[in-house]
């Protein structure tokens, strides 16, 4: 279906990188009822988006901005372009979000100023805050036990205000049994095709907790749904920006929104985003902060001790989503580091905490 906010704009201006120009960004603007006219746009390529390139848009205005900020970052279409058409269904999920899902939680987003997508869902246009002076956080070097409390802080604000809320199934996806049974499938070939890839970069133990994820991802998915919540899905480093001086985190690359147990979220950014040591030295801790701020969020009925448990059932997502994520992203140079670095953690995270024993099988 066509969605009639793209409705006068050419697909250069409504969804590519091309429409990037002061007449592309002047017609988005008027399109959201902001009488202004854009005489100059500086252009600067931001972020490391793996299906997804950012730009920070720098406007010159003819006669003022009024409320417009001085600066936004545009998110449009990334990758091999090849590969779009299977990264639609990933677009559409981040046009979602900000259109209909990010106003009833409380996880800190920036504001989202204008949103398109074409309508075979290939290409697509985010206009978004800048949220300089902030930084994005850096998967390869990982965090401090402060920053992750940040992180997960800002987590438990997308599960707690929805959590169990039973009006967003159908709205968000859900891996049905049917689905669970395709994703084991695809994901064996893949994850052959991960350790064929990267060879002897991957030590013999982390191989053999990649070979142990693809029986068990089928009944794993679709466990334990009797706990759900709006899931990020890839709540990482390189999707947080953190502000200065202790200030907020805020969350980026929405295209992965899913209905699941929100303890998948939580285990996959400690067991990528936390060196070996950190995790091991602070994910109580970290859990901890988490589970308390569910709680401030007003979830209820949910112990500290379930909590902790859903932390180690939840590590899977992290296995899942690097050999799922590499076969789909194009091919980097950081993209590979930061691949293997997210094994050797993950794969430690999961030898320390034997989730397979918690599946139902």
């Amino acid at each position: 279906m066509t969605d009639d906010r793209n409705e006068g704009l050419d697909d250069a201006v409504a969804a590519t990188a091309a429409g990037l120009t002061p007449d592309g960004l002047t017609a988005l603007l008027r399109q959201e009822g902001h009488d202004v006219t854009v005489t100059a746009l500086g252009v600067e390529a931001v972020g490391t988006g793996q299906m997804g390139t950012s730009y920070r848009l720098t406007p010159t205005y003819e006669g003022g901005a009024g409320a417009l900020p001085a600066t936004f970052v545009a998110k449009v279409a990334g990758g091999n372009p090849a590969m779009r058409g299977t990264y639609a269904g990933a677009y559409r999920t981040e046009i979602d979000f900000y259109r209909d899902l990010a106003a009833s939680v409380d996880v800190r987003v920036p504001r989202c100023w204008h949103s398109s997508i074409s309508e075979d869902g290939t290409e697509f246009t985010l206009l978004l805050d800048d949220l300089a002076p902030a930084v994005q956080g850096d998967q390869l070097a990982g965090c401090d036990r402060a920053a992750a409390d940040r992180a997960v802080a800002n987590l438990a604000g997308l599960h707690g205000p929805r959590w169990c809320d039973p009006t967003l199934v159908g709205p968000l996806p859900v891996v049905a049994p049917d689905d669970a049974a395709m994703l084991g499938a695809i994901l064996a070939p893949m994850t052959q095709m991960f350790l064929d890839r990267f060879g002897d970069r991957i030590a013999p133990e982390d191989r053999e907790v990649l070979q142990q994820v693809v029986p068990a991802i089928g009944p794993w998915v679709v466990g334990r749904a009797e706990r759900f919540a709006p899931v990020h899905g890839d709540y990482r480093l390189d999707n947080l920006m953190f502000a200065p001086d202790e200030g907020p985190v805020t969350a980026l690359d929405w295209q992965t929104v899913s209905l699941g147990l929100p303890g998948r979220d939580l285990a996959y950014f400690c067991a990528t985003s936390l060196t070996v040591d950190d995790r091991r030295a602070h994910e109580g801790e970290v859990v901890a902060t988490y589970y308390d701020a569910l709680l401030a969020h007003g979830v209820e009925g949910y112990s500290l001790d379930q909590c902790l448990d859903d932390y180690r059932y939840g590590l899977l997502q992290a296995p899942l989503v690097i050999v799922m994520g590499c076969g789909m992203a194009a091919a980097t140079e950081r993209g590979d580091h930061m691949f293997m670095a997210m094994t050797e953690r993950a794969g430690a995270a999961i030898r320390d905490h034997d989730p397979f024993s918690l599946i139902e099988r």
